[in-house]
């Protein structure tokens, strides 16, 4: 047993320890938290009660303390208590510390091999309080803040067809939506939850998959360009993301680390870009090196070289002027020169900043970048 987090406990006595804002709506969240740790900690800002998976009481968990939860002989550990499955619930509407911060709702651990599962029980509308200020600054405008509360909500209710894990829906990365715990809270983030509560966006009657990412670089793009089918409601449009930090970007490699990087060419010798949507991304480029060609998609080369999207050109790093269809490779190396952070489609966040700077509200932020959608109650 361990004496807590003074730094992070401080915060959370300061606020108060109950929940409060409006009666959250009925559907409960199953965030996957940590799903093969070797240790977790674990804590509880109130007593909490410790359960079995069949719901049986096994005791208590003392406050303010904290404890390594562990697998040991295929059973959850945890303070004194042992279960393939162990229910954490905080008494009184108080808050549990998971791994790193402190989070609204219970927990589950679940022993999964030699590994734990930590999955976050939480409503739907407590969950977006931490998102909104997760995905987005909390002293942006309110109305971009509503906006984002308004496509995350619609987000996650339309992942709910399916389920990320028999255990959890989503995780809390931002393969999913960025979900960091009671930290990231913020009055503006709850209230721009509480305005909108309930609230989706629809397209003839249906809620949407309303994807965002941070910013285009200019303009979004159109689905069938990226992913998959046409959907009528993620059209490309023009962007509002001027202000964003990473608006453009440039990124440079040595002929050495771009090899290292990009398996199965050997030596890089040059880059040809073989596909590009109407905006141009690349969907597809061809790297020419020693041992061979290989095509790689855009989605690739941006996880491997970690780019922040897909939409760029590559010159020649020495200030030359390079063709458009095909980059050899020259002595300094390799320059990535690009616009945006994100897949480009759906809402912009920073566009929906620059929007809400211009004075729209959050019904037309949302209607923009979704188009042909309407704002109406969950059901």
């Amino acid at each position: 047993m361990l004496l807590l987090w003074m730094r992070t406990t401080v915060g959370v006595l300061m606020a108060g320890l109950t929940l409060g804002g409006t009666a959250a709506l009925a559907t409960e969240l199953r965030v996957g938290i940590q799903q093969s740790a070797k240790t977790l900690r674990v804590g509880v800002a109130g007593a909490a009660v410790v359960t079995d998976g069949a719901g049986r009481s096994l005791g208590t968990l003392p406050p303010m303390l904290g404890f390594t939860a562990q697998v040991q002989g295929g059973q959850v550990s945890l303070h004194t208590f042992r279960g393939r499955d162990l229910w954490v619930r905080p008494m009184n509407n108080s808050f549990v510390f998971i791994s790193d911060d402190w989070h609204r709702g219970r927990l589950r651990l679940v022993a999964r091999g030699d590994g734990l599962l930590a999955v976050n029980h939480v409503p739907l509308e407590e969950y977006l309080y931490s998102v909104v200020g997760s995905e987005m600054y909390p002293y942006w405008p309110l109305e971009a803040l509503k906006a984002q509360a308004v496509a995350a909500r619609s987000f996650v209710l339309f992942r709910l067809r399916r389920p990320a894990d028999p255990d959890f829906d989503v995780g809390r990365t931002v393969t999913w939506q960025a979900y960091k715990g009671y930290s990231r809270e913020s009055d503006s983030t709850r209230e721009a939850v509480s305005a909108t509560s309930g609230q989706v966006v629809t397209h003839r009657g249906q809620i949407i998959e309303a994807v965002y990412h941070a910013a285009s670089g200019g303009h979004t793009e159109n689905v069938e360009d990226i992913w998959s089918a046409p959907r009528p409601y993620l059209r490309g449009v023009p962007d509002f993301d001027q202000e964003a930090p990473v608006y453009s970007w440039q990124k440079t490699f040595t002929q050495t680390e771009l090899s290292r990087l990009l398996p199965g060419v050997g030596q890089v010798r040059s880059l040809t870009p073989v596909r590009t949507t109407p905006q141009g991304r690349v969907i597809q480029m061809q790297v020419t090196g020693t041992a061979g060609n290989k095509t790689f998609t855009g989605g690739e080369l941006r996880r491997l070289l970690e780019l922040r999207s897909t939409l760029f050109q590559v010159t020649p790093n020495r200030g030359d002027i390079a063709s458009a269809n095909l980059v050899n490779a020259p002595n300094g190396g390799f320059e990535f020169q690009g616009r945006g952070f994100g897949h480009g489609l759906g809402m912009s966040q920073w566009g929906a900043f620059g929007l809400a700077q211009r004075g729209y509200n959050y019904q037309q932020i949302l209607q923009y970048y979704y188009q042909g959608t309407e704002i109406t109650p969950a059901r």
